[in-house]
Order: C-alpha cells, then structure tokens, then sequence
C-alpha cells in the first residue's frame, strides 16, 4: 500500500524545510554583507532572470505536462515507453537550455534594461556582470526540474525537495569564506559564481536516483515517441500560464526600480519569507496530489469523479489549517520577523520597517497562493492546461494594475499588495472552473475546518502581539521567536479543542512519535 498522502506531503514539506532554512540562513548572511544598497539591488535583479526561466520552464510546469502522462504510463504498465518518454524529454531539455545559456549570455545588457529600467551607471552595469554569471544556472534548474518531475512520479519526494539546499551551502560558504577577504563589488561576483556552483550541485545530487528509477536515459529527439508529442502539447499552454505569473514577477520588479535605491532587494527580501508557507504547504499537497490526481483521472468518468473532488477537498482543507495562521502571524509579527532574521549589518532597522510593510502586505495573499497550487493541478489532471492560462492572465493584468495604483501611496507594501490581491481572483476563477467540471469540491465538513482554522488565528494573534510588546525592549530575535511559539501554542490548542481534523491527525501523530498509544 502506498503511503499516505499527508506523510507524502510530510516528505515535501521536510524536504523543503531544510532548504528554506538554509536560504534564510544565505539571506541573513546576505544582509549582512549587502542590506539593501547598490551591490544588493544587482544581485536580486540578476538573479531575477534565471528564477523567471526556471519557473517558466521547469519545476511546476513540466511537472503538470510531464508526470500526468508519466504517471500514465507507468500505471498502465508500459515501462520501456515511459523510458522512451523520460529519455527524449531530457533530451529536448538539454538542447532547449544550451540555447538558452547562450542567448542570456549575449544579450544580457537588454535583458537587465528590460527587467530593471530604472537602473542606471554602477548598478545596471554590476547587474549586466551577474546576469552572464548567472544565466547558465537557469539551464541546471530545469534539468533539476526533469529529475524532480520523474522521482515525485515515482512517490521519491523528500530528494527533489531537498536538493536546492545545495544551492544555498554554497552561497553561504561562498559568503562566510570571502566575506572578509573580498571588497563588496568582488563579494557579489564570486557570489554569483556560488550560485552557479550550486545549480550544477541540485542537478548532480537528483541524477543518480532519477537514472535509477528510468532504467537510464535513451536519449534522443523523437518526437513522435509514445507520449511526446501529448506532453509538449501540455507544456506549451501551462509555460504561458506560467509565463503570465512571470510577467507579473517581471512587473513588480520593474516598478520596484523606479522606486527609492533598495526597493528591489527589499521586495526580495519580503517575499522569501512569504513564500515559505506556500512552498511548505501549498506547493507539498500539490505536489503529492498530481501524480494520484492523475492516477485517478485515468479514465475518470462517473463515481470517479468522487475520488477527484475528495482529494481536492482535503488538500484545501489541509492547505487552510496551515497557510491561514501563517498569513495572520506573518502579518501580525512582521516587523518582529524581517528583524530577526536579515537586521545584522548592512541591513538596518529603517530596512527592517520598510520590509514588514512588504511581508504584512503579500502575507494577505498566502492563503489564495497556496491553494492555487493544488487547483491548478487538478485542470492539469484533467489533462485541461488551458484553463489556467486563461485566469493566469487575467489575474497578471490586475496585479499589474493594482500594484501600479498602490505603489505611489504605499511604496513596496503597494506591489506586495497588488500582487495579493491577484491571487485571491485567481484562486476564485480557478475554483469556481474546476467545480463547475467535477461537482462541489468543498462539502460541509471541509468548509467548517476551514472556519474553524480562521476562527482560531484570532487568538493567536493576540497572544503573539501580546508576546512581542511585552518584549520589545529586549533582543528583536527573542520576541520573534517567543512570540511565533506563542501564537502556534495558542492556535493548536484552540485547533484541538474545536476538533479541526488536521489538528486531531497532527496530535495523534505527535502522541504515536513520543510512544503514547492513540487507541487507548
């Protein structure tokens, strides 16, 4: 029997832990040495573009367009052609990023001009240096991606998740080793070259696993191979969904550059954080329900519908219990938390302020983001990759709009907020399109966890405000973290007296670890 799907999600989420750790970790390091001047604004913008490709052409949407015929084939037992498909998908990657790398390379003066207009002299040319540094890491990513898509098939999830922590140790170590010995402008560029260091790092440490499980890699360019052509025909409209969602990032990036020095980085800076529940929750549900998703779509017609709708169903109400009290205490203890984890060195407390405002601003968004994930993915079992383009492009233009209007009266907080108030229509339309295909996804019993896990982030939130005044005169990493395990005491507690059935299930696993028998 296969294992669960909420320790599958557990084996996600822990490997994602670990390499968002160490990239608070890199981050702190970070700030340390560049806060949020010049150096650090290059180095956020250039490192904007590889992000951009990667996630335009790896990581979600190759997995959408890959592991669903994938998947398809290795449950109707047609190994030698899901082989065949691996070998001439990889394949098809290999030349796609050559061609990429050398594009970046050549033309990285109109690259950053178009990402980052507002920069100009030291900054646009520091940034031109790093975009070429950087460019080939994008290549590795999405390589990285194919293995990620070809071990989650296979239910391997804790390796493809973790393997990113490479690619933070090396900044880090990059950072702690030079950080003394090289002036800043030197700093960033050897700071680059660790960051390409580390994407060959992710792609090396997932092969062996990845070859293992496809019985090596026939490589080749046959595109009429069984599958080929359906997952091209996949990946084409979720790549422009996706390159809709990159618009909207390219977006925030240009405006943040017509804004004061620092911007940039500052954004950077707040949506790591932000982005850690949608990763931790969003990202590990949806990540374990598309390979069944797409078990259970083989055929799915009449009562198989029901299956669909009770998985979708319970990853909502999972994704709920854990990105609701995220978004609250984020926006609750946001100057508590930008300052406990980047406020060291280069990077102040005027910086700090001016961050919270962002992090207050995208955590409203947290919960819309999470689940959009895990909706998405449902089209994409369906084998509808169109659907989502179509409300990806919708919700880009009023993102683009709103961040617009709002950044002249709100600075950075205004981008984060336009591009909250995005995701909550896009969560909206893609709910609203995938009920209307598979019946109500939410019945009564999901839709009370769900007002339950609202109801008990109130109390939460007053106990960790009420932690971190009490504590403000002392040490800011201090009253962070008392005032996070206050406000998490008070929503478990308040979760297990209500009965949320996550609550229960996480409870019965804490007593099952610690040797306390749950059937007495």
């Amino acid at each position: 029997m296969p294992p669960s799907q909420g320790r599958l999600a557990a084996r996600v989420g822990a490997g994602i832990m670990l390499t968002r750790v160490l990239g608070f970790v890199r981050e702190r390091v970070f700030a340390h040495y560049f806060g949020a001047g010049v150096t650090a604004d290059a180095f956020r913008a250039a490192l904007k573009i590889p992000n951009v490709i990667r996630n335009l052409l790896g990581e979600g949407t190759l997995s959408a367009s890959l592991i669903p015929v994938y998947a398809g084939m290795i449950e109707r037992g047609e190994s030698e052609k899901a082989q065949r498909l691996a070998g001439v998908i990889a394949s098809v990657l290999v030349l796609l990023t050559a061609v990429l790398a050398f594009i970046g390379i050549a033309l990285a003066p109109l690259i950053t001009d178009f990402v980052v207009p507002g920069f100009s002299g030291e900054r646009r040319a520091l940034a031109i240096t790093l975009v070429r540094i950087m460019f080939p890491m994008s290549g590795l990513l999405i390589l990285s991606a194919w293995c990620l898509g070809i071990l989650n098939t296979h239910r391997r999830f804790f390796l493809s998740y973790a393997a990113p922590a490479l690619w933070n140790i090396t900044q880090i170590a990059t950072l702690i080793t030079l950080g003394g010995v090289l002036v800043e402008l030197d700093l960033v560029v050897a700071l680059a070259w660790g960051a390409l260091l580390g994407g060959l790092l992710q792609l090396l440490v997932q092969l062996p696993a990845t070859l293992r499980l496809t019985g090596g890699v026939k490589w080749g360019l046959d595109l009429k191979a069984p599958g080929v052509r359906q997952v091209i025909g996949r990946w084409v409209p979720v790549v422009v969904g996706a390159g809709a969602y990159q618009i909207s990032s390219i977006v925030d990036t240009q405006l943040a550059s017509l804004l004061a020095q620092g911007a940039v980085a500052i954004l950077g800076y707040a949506q790591l954080v932000a982005i850690l529940p949608v990763s931790l929750f969003g990202v590990s549900v949806a990540a374990v329900a598309l390979p069944e998703l797409a078990r259970d779509a083989v055929g799915a017609v009449g009562n198989d519908q029901q299956v669909l709708r009770a998985r979708l169903g319970a990853g909502m109400q999972r994704i709920a219990f854990f990105a609701l009290p995220s978004a609250v205490a984020f926006a609750a203890l946001a100057p508590e938390i930008i300052g406990a984890l980047f406020q060291t060195g280069a990077f102040g407390a005027a910086q700090t302020l001016i961050a919270a405002g962002a992090l207050a601003a995208y955590s409203i968004g947290v919960p819309a983001q999470a689940s959009v994930k895990l909706l998405a993915s449902g089209h994409y079992a369906l084998g509808d990759t169109k659907t989502p383009v179509r409300i990806a492009v919708v919700s880009v233009i009023v993102s683009a709009v709103s961040a617009f209007l709002l950044m002249r009266r709100f600075g950075p907080a205004g981008i984060a907020l336009g591009a909250s108030i995005a995701a909550y229509l896009n969560m909206s339309l893609n709910f609203g399109t995938l009920s209307a295909k598979v019946g109500r996804i939410l019945e009564s019993p999901e839709r009370r966890a769900i007002v339950l896990a609202a109801a008990a982030t109130v109390p939460a939130a007053f106990s960790g405000v009420g932690v971190a005044a009490a504590l403000r005169d002392g040490p800011v990493w201090l009253a962070a973290l008392l005032a996070l395990a206050g406000f998490g005491a008070v929503y478990g507690v308040v979760t297990l007296l209500l009965g949320h059935p996550e609550a229960v299930k996480l409870w019965a696993a804490l007593r099952r670890r610690s040797g306390h028998s749950t059937d007495s």
